[in-house]
């Protein structure tokens, strides 16, 4: 079973998601996620998943150090912060990024901020089923 840990700063929106999608496509995958500086899952992040009948709601926020001694064979950062600060794992075989933009910084009405979280899903999501599962199941 190859063991993946989804990356990014807060571990609130997008590695969620992405964690989520991973965790509904793929039972040979373990996944984790983790934050640099992990929040709360997001609200509205839960909200667009239920949307594609997936549930985050119960996923937990968790810190980078909480990982580290673990046997990880891929992360996968999906933000430019997450990169620059990424920790070696001793035993990781494989590092991925692909950078989003993060959802929780949109602003304005909640029909505004809805759209701006359903366009970064669709992305993460369009990014793992389309490029991500490819490069993984090449890999093995």
């Amino acid at each position: 079973m190859k063991k993946i840990l989804v990356l990014c700063t807060g571990n609130s929106c997008r590695s969620q998601m992405a964690h989520g999608i991973l965790d509904s496509l793929d039972e040979s995958f373990l996944i984790y996620s983790a934050g640099t500086k992990p929040e709360p899952v997001n609200k509205y992040a839960v909200e667009v998943m239920l949307e594609l009948g997936i549930d985050i709601s119960k996923n937990s926020s968790n810190h980078i150090d909480e990982y580290l001694n673990h046997e990880i064979d891929l992360v996968l950062t999906v933000c430019d912060n997450a990169k620059e600060i990424c920790p070696v794992f001793p035993k990781m075989t494989d590092f991925l990024h692909y950078s989003f933009n993060d959802p929780a910084e949109a602003k304005g009405t909640y029909e505004e901020k809805i759209l701006v979280y359903r366009t970064v899903r669709d992305q993460i999501n369009n990014f793992i089923k389309k490029e991500f599962l490819n490069l993984i199941n090449n890999k093995t």
